[in-house]
């Protein structure tokens, strides 16, 4: 899903190596090898981010129509990038470098890069087959203790189709759902990378999938162990956390423990380093979920796929917890039966964070059109949501849900120039990408045939070819 080097070297990066920070060694003081350490030795960040950002140069975009991703527009309106960042934003008068590229914006939209909360880009690359199947540790019902970026594939070929054809320049890789516990997410920003750890977003925080409902109770039952009810999934869930409290106490007393990667996650859930995106679809289990986390003492951060989130829209208003979702996915299973396509604006309308997701290698590519399906069904409705104030579910309420809002997800001046400019209205089925930068560089251009990144791996397979 990311561009192979090929495509790199012939986009002309440069840079990509370069580090940020250096991964420990393996048997460095940062990372006790025996059992018995104490807890403040324990390593937090094994294997850090060396991103860094490919070379860009400054650039103006000039009478374009702005959605700056917090509900703002801007008629006519001037972006400025330079040095990585967003440099200026504002109407026909904003002051354009004397060195810029200056880009005739007029027609065309721009807007913050799209950020999918909810993708297995690399843990389920294409092609699908079982040699690539790295999603989903089903060997237990809860596995904390695994990291989705031990499983990422740099050069699934979906990665670069999402920069293309969907704009998206930030998401998140989360395990599957056949887990009540799934194991560690990661934030990744959509560039060429020959390592996972060179695409990973500095500085975002982990998440930890959960899931509710029939998934775990289908898979772990059917091999005939617990749990095989919502009862014993949620009995798993409440024993586990019990567990990770007990493995806190201890670490926040400085007593010494065998270490145990996966009461590490749970702990540093506990203590809020790490977020919560739980799958979960119906609304009754998302409150007893909120009930749970105010037993343990942990936050959830987002709901996935809740189809289920306007009968509950209030009560994700007042936990402050986000809703992912998708305009019209519904009744491949009883649990999704009872979704409605005013799901999303119904939240919007509550004062909810709202967020479009993919779940889908193919829907990421057009996040934009998932959002405009909803926004017009809201619309018929009488929810009357300007398309300025939906642009927010592809971009600073993802970033919120990320942890990374104070980073990116709008076009405010000092954020990641992490920008699109559209042909035309992003929520026309028949608009497309023109140009998408990730922090300031040009990663890919439609006029340009050398900048249409191309995998690698389906260079030469028969009627394969990765065409944007």
């Amino acid at each position: 899903m990311k561009s192979g080097l090929l495509a790199a070297a012939t986009l002309v990066f440069a840079g990509c190596a370069a580090t940020d920070a250096q991964p420990q060694a393996a048997g460095s003081d940062a990372a006790p090898a025996a059992t018995g350490a104490k807890a403040e030795r324990f390593d937090k960040n094994p294997y850090p981010s060396t991103y860094h950002a490919y070379p860009g140069r400054v650039t103006a975009v000039t009478g374009v129509t702005i959605f700056d991703g917090e509900g703002g527009r801007i008629d006519g309106g001037t972006v400025v990038l330079a040095e990585g960042k967003v440099a200026s934003i504002g109407g026909a008068d904003t002051a354009i470098p004397a060195d810029a590229l200056v880009i005739d914006g007029r027609g065309k939209f721009v807007t913050p890069g799209v950020i999918d909360v909810h993708s297995h880009l690399g843990v389920y690359p294409s092609p699908g087959v079982d040699a690539h199947s790295d999603g989903n540790e089903m060997t237990s019902p809860t596995t904390p203790e695994v990291w989705a970026e031990h499983s990422v594939w740099p050069q699934d070929p979906g990665f670069s189709r999402a920069l293309a054809n969907g704009g998206v320049t930030t998401l998140q890789i989360l395990p599957g759902s056949a887990n009540l516990i799934g194991g560690r997410s990661v934030t990744l920003k959509n560039v060429p990378s020959r390592t996972v750890q060179g695409m990973k977003f500095p500085g975002a925080p982990y998440g930890m999938k959960m899931a509710c409902g029939e998934n775990p109770k289908r898979v772990y039952g059917g091999k005939g162990r617990m749990p095989s009810t919502r009862m014993g999934n949620f009995a798993v869930d409440r024993q586990t956390w019990a567990k990770a409290a007990a493995y806190k106490k201890k670490l926040d007393e400085g007593k010494t423990v065998d270490r145990d990667l996966a009461m590490e996650t749970l702990a540093g859930v506990l203590s809020g380093e790490i977020l919560v995106h739980n799958h979960c679809y119906r609304a009754d289990e998302m409150a007893q979920v909120i009930d749970m986390s105010h037993e343990f003492g942990y936050k959830v951060t987002a709901f996935h796929h809740a189809v289920e989130a306007y009968k509950v829209a209030d009560l994700l208003r007042k936990e402050g917890i986000c809703a992912a979702l998708w305009a019209d996915w519904w009744g491949f299973k009883m649990e999704a039966y009872d979704s409605v396509p005013e799901n999303l604006p119904m939240v919007e309308q509550a004062g909810a964070c709202a967020i479009v997701h993919s779940d889908d290698a193919n829907q990421i590519q057009r996040l934009n059109q998932e959002a405009a399906k909803a926004l017009a069904a809201g619309r018929r409705m009488g929810l009357t949501i300007s398309d300025e104030r939906a642009w927010r579910w592809l971009a600073i309420n993802p970033a919120t849900a990320l942890g990374i809002a104070d980073k990116t997800g709008s076009l405010k001046p000092g954020k990641m120039a992490d920008v699109v400019l559209w042909n035309g209205n992003p929520f026309s089925v028949y608009t497309r990408p023109e140009k998408v930068w990730i922090d300031g560089a040009l990663l890919y251009d439609a006029d340009d045939p050398k900048r249409r990144p191309v995998s690698d791996f389906e260079l030469g397979q028969p009627g394969e070819g990765d065409v944007k």
